[in-house]
């Protein structure tokens, strides 16, 4: 089975991210893109399923050109083949949009490389806004079945069955193929490339698609962001240097109660 993974670029999530003062949005400019953690998940997911059962994982993102060195670090651990829509512009769109705009990559994906996806991978959410809605529209508005927060695929028949990971355990769903799933941290990180898939990966050619090459073209966006707000500040925490026990628990006992945590 082919399978597609949507990714997106996001600022490193290791870096801490403030609001500009004059802008009050966040000042993401100077920190370094990588590939979302999520969509690296679904990378993996799909490497590992095609490895078991057959078939190719092709990456899509759309992006700036320096998009392109996340796209050959994903085929160093496993993407047979990447394609970039150049359309940073576009995302700016709420979600809905942004959803819309994948359905066409998908379709531009497969009338590129000759396939036809059996599965559509997203992370279940991106790092920068974790609104964890854009896999469920792009299902939506492509007519497939969909599942969130998917921790294992396995081949059903002609279909799917995903196991989708929740508060209570793990639920276990049967799906036609094609379908969109978004993907959440499974029980085991992304692989780490060799130094020779690597330095193959270097010489990758990865197509670079313009809006137009695509058929995308700007969406009006029904949903509009009005502000940021940083999180309050988390206030100092009380020492207790008591060196035996029952005194130390006597003191917290009688902070947490004057506090009236008790």
């Amino acid at each position: 089975m082919d399978i597609l993974v949507c990714v997106k670029q996001v600022p490193d999530d290791f870096v801490e991210v403030h609001l500009d003062p004059a802008t009050q949005a966040p000042a993401t400019a100077e920190i370094e893109r990588v590939a979302n953690a999520f969509d690296t998940y679904a990378v993996e997911l799909a490497v590992r399923y095609c490895e078991a059962n057959g078939g190719t994982v092709t990456a899509a993102c759309i992006g700036p050109e320096t998009a392109k060195n996340a796209l050959k670090n994903l085929i160093a651990v496993g993407v047979n083949k990447a394609y970039l829509f150049n359309a940073e512009d576009l995302a700016a769109g709420d979600d809905g949009a942004k959803a819309g705009y994948l359905a066409q990559v998908v379709k531009t994906c497969e009338e590129k490389s000759g396939v036809h996806f059996g599965l559509v991978l997203c992370g279940k959410e991106s790092t920068d806004e974790i609104r964890g809605q854009v896999g469920a529209m792009l299902a939506e508005k492509m007519g497939l079945p969909f599942v969130s927060s998917v921790i294992e695929v396995a081949p059903n028949g002609d279909g799917l069955i995903a196991k989708q990971e929740t508060e209570d355990g793990i639920a276990t769903y049967e799906t036609a193929s094609p379908a969109v799933y978004t993907i959440a941290k499974p029980g085991y990180d992304p692989r780490y490339p060799s130094i020779k898939s690597k330095m193959a990966a270097r010489k990758a050619e990865i197509p670079v698609l313009t809006a137009a090459d695509a058929g995308l073209s700007a969406v009006e966006s029904v949903v509009t962001c009005t502000s940021y707000t940083e999180p309050p500040k988390r206030e100092a925490g009380l020492l207790i240097q008591e060196k035996v026990a029952a005194d130390a628990v006597a003191k917290a006992m009688a902070v947490m109660k004057q506090d009236n945590a008790l």
